[in-house]
């Protein structure tokens, strides 16, 4: 396993941003179907079950199709809360055209007496992702957490990254503490990590 500090992940952080950006401002034609076909060509991930998404911020791809399509064959869906700094997300059931609240960091929220649901399946933001399924978020931890506690407690559970192809990187600095993505999805091709 790659060790590194916080400064290495901090250091890519920028470029990698920027690359997402980049590659969120060249996609040609619709991202979001591509990567809903991408996403349907791997049966396990279609699977019943709970499944959290994200509401898209900034350049992230847009996971609301793949979302809509849960819903329509009539999953359950939820959406993070960030309940407090270095906690594991919570997620309150939400479905498409529900009205969402603003939170920090530029977050969406489901309203707060929306019930909390357990995903089994979660699609996973990120800025950068390696093929060996280590992804590097935005530096809070919140997913590692979420993750680690929900596997624990739930044996089975996927973690799904979704990306643009130009946000691949060689190897993600990573630390004991990280989870594993089970998956990447991106525009172009779904990554099953072994």
């Amino acid at each position: 396993m790659t060790t590194t500090g916080e400064d290495d992940k901090a250091a890519l952080r920028k470029i990698a941003g920027g690359r997402r950006k980049a590659a969120a401002g060249a996609a040609a034609g619709d991202v979001s179907q591509a990567l809903l076909r991408a996403f349907q060509a791997v049966p396990q991930l279609t699977v019943p079950t709970t499944v959290s998404g994200y509401w898209p911020i900034g350049s992230e791809i847009d996971p609301r199709p793949i979302l809509e399509a849960y819903d329509a064959s009539g999953h359950t869906l939820g959406l993070p809360v960030v309940e407090a700094p270095a906690q594991p997300l919570l997620f309150r059931r939400w479905r498409p055209g529900e009205v969402l609240h603003a939170a920090g960091f530029g977050l969406q929220e489901p309203d707060a007496s929306s019930p909390a649901v357990t995903p089994r399946l979660l699609l996973v933001p990120l800025l950068a992702f390696d093929r060996a399924g280590y992804r590097l978020g935005y530096g809070g931890g919140f997913y590692d957490r979420t993750l680690a506690r929900l596997r624990a407690a739930e044996p089975g559970c996927l973690a799904v990254g979704l990306a643009y192809a130009a946000q691949e990187v060689e190897a993600v600095p990573r630390e004991a503490t990280d989870q594993p993505l089970d998956w990447i999805v991106t525009e172009t091709e779904a990554i099953g990590v072994a």
